[in-house]
């Protein structure tokens, strides 16, 4: 990664623009929720904070940091921002991040500078890993197969999927995401995340050329970074949690508040929150240094974001009541969100694999560890 000092001036931050767009973001995300459909408008607004370049490769029009920890730290409080604002926005832009860091570790010259020309047209992509079976395959200069569970099918410019060739470990390839022929959203029909449009993507015949591999076979497997890398989409849940205590507290009435029960309650969602934002801060550092025990940390960090979220959104219905299930209210259209978002893939089998790697030493750290 390709890292110096940026040019822009201390008050214009990627932190400080993406605060700036928070209260569009809300607004438009409740419009985008009833509706559903893609929240095109949203993604405008990232675009028109210079946010969806901000961590594109230097070369890119991307923000240059001081080394990667600076960087992860900036992504970080990035991600919960969106995610406290509209935790399907927050989805979109997190698979478009990953992207770039895609881009920025395996790309060649010319795909960096397509990618450059791309982003400063607006575009944006996603990520796209999940398929039912056999998958994706990768046949001479063809695809075969389709994605499952597509955030963004049909509105996003681009995708990197995964692809199987005959021979070999899994290959990265770029294709347009964007073809409506292609998609099927008929069976997103979800309580929650209604607006990342997430359904089957048809790659079947779409054309392959060298242009379009990205980096070599098995790179995107390689580890610690594919697992470790789960540490932005914990920041973005985390985002919702952090809006959903934030909603629990404007919704206490001073009635509320003078209640010592009501009050112990409050206490425990602080608790939960704050205890799952230092896992996810370490987390993040951890992938900065490519630690090699970052695996089984994010998926320790997974489960602990995964029960404050479920423990704050029961906090939520007792401490508000009703109001926590009335359509049309933020709470609602929080944890709506939240308990789907939660769902990434296979959460107890990661806490499973965290549990074997500390039970064999203490993955927390040499520099303290306890066996």
């Amino acid at each position: 990664m390709t890292l110096s000092r940026h040019p822009r001036s201390s008050i214009d931050t990627p932190i400080v623009r993406a605060g700036a767009i928070t209260s569009t973001l809300v607004a438009l995300g409740s419009r985008y929720d009833a509706a559903p459909i893609f929240p095109v408008e949203s993604m405008k607004a990232l675009v028109a904070a210079d946010l969806h370049r901000t961590f594109a490769p230097l070369e890119c029009g991307g923000e240059a940091f001081d080394d990667a920890v600076a960087r992860n730290q900036c992504l970080m409080t990035v991600l919960r921002i969106i995610g406290r604002a509209d935790l399907s926005v927050g989805r979109l832009y997190e698979g478009h991040v990953n992207a770039l860091a895609l881009f920025d570790w395996f790309g060649s010259p010319a795909q960096k500078a397509d990618l450059g020309q791309n982003l400063a047209q607006g575009a944006f992509y996603g990520v796209w890993a999940t398929e039912p079976q056999p998958g994706v395959q990768l046949r001479q200069s063809a695809l075969d197969g389709r994605k499952s569970f597509a955030t963004g099918a049909g509105s996003l410019t681009y995708a990197v999927i995964t692809a199987q060739p005959e021979e070999g470990e899994r290959r990265l390839v770029v294709v347009r995401a964007d073809d409506p022929a292609r998609t099927d959203l008929s069976q997103w029909r979800v309580r929650g995340m209604r607006a990342t449009g997430s359904g089957l993507y048809d790659l079947t015949g779409m054309a392959v050329d060298p242009s379009h591999l990205l980096g070599q076979p098995g790179d995107y497997d390689r580890e610690p970074r594919f697992t470790t890398g789960a540490w932005r989409f914990t920041a973005v849940q985390l985002g919702g949690i952090e809006a959903l205590l934030t909603e629990i507290r404007l919704a206490m009435s001073d009635a509320a508040r003078a209640d010592p029960l009501q009050r112990a309650k409050f206490a425990d969602a602080v608790a939960a929150t704050r205890t799952a934002y230092l896992w996810v801060r370490e987390c993040a550092l951890r992938a900065a240094r490519d630690d090699g025990d970052g695996p089984a940390f994010a998926r320790m960090t997974r489960g602990v974001v995964e029960r404050a979220g479920l423990d704050v959104m029961e906090l939520a219905a007792r401490i508000t009541g009703t109001r926590s299930a009335i359509d049309g209210e933020r709470i609602d259209k929080i944890i709506r969100d939240l308990s789907l978002y939660l769902r990434q893939g296979g959460p107890d089998y990661a806490r499973d694999q965290a549990a074997l790697a500390w039970l064999d030493h203490d993955a927390w750290g040499v520099e303290d560890a306890l066996w």
